[in-house]
């Protein structure tokens, strides 16, 4: 069986949330989705669960970073293409998101980024095939 993960963030407002996701094209497994969270389908072993602020509280101890102040994770993600990549940012903008820097080009790698509404940094990277020793 193949590890899954599945990465837990806090959100403000979990309708808002899931119709900004959406809107971005990732879609929902109903199945894990209430009131307080909802379980959304990165890749098919990838998962984020957007959990209410109310919910996530009773996973720890500690205090909910605000994401829109401090960074507490960095999420990033692989695309196809260059062009992916910057459709992705440009979705999330339209839907409400914003950049917090320029696209970065290292020539074998193209990335960029964007904040969802609650201000957690979802970076999006193309590698050029061949870059990655795979040995």
């Amino acid at each position: 069986m193949a590890t899954k993960i599945f990465v837990n963030l806090p959100v403000k407002n979990l309708n808002e949330s899931v119709e900004f996701f959406t809107q971005l094209g990732f879609t929902f497994n109903p199945q894990f989705t209430d009131e307080t969270a909802t379980c959304m389908i990165v890749a098919e072993d990838i998962f984020v669960m957007l959990l209410t602020e109310a919910k996530f509280k009773t996973f720890t101890p500690k205090q909910i970073c605000d994401a829109a102040k401090y960074t507490e994770v960095l999420v990033c993600l692989t695309s196809e293409s260059r062009e992916k990549v910057d459709e992705i940012v440009s979705k999330a903008v339209a839907a409400g998101g914003t950049t917090y820097n320029e696209p970065q080009d290292h020539g074998f790698m193209y990335g960029h980024g964007f904040q969802d509404l609650d201000g957690h940094i979802w970076e999006l990277i193309f590698m050029e095939p061949g870059a990655i020793n795979q040995g």
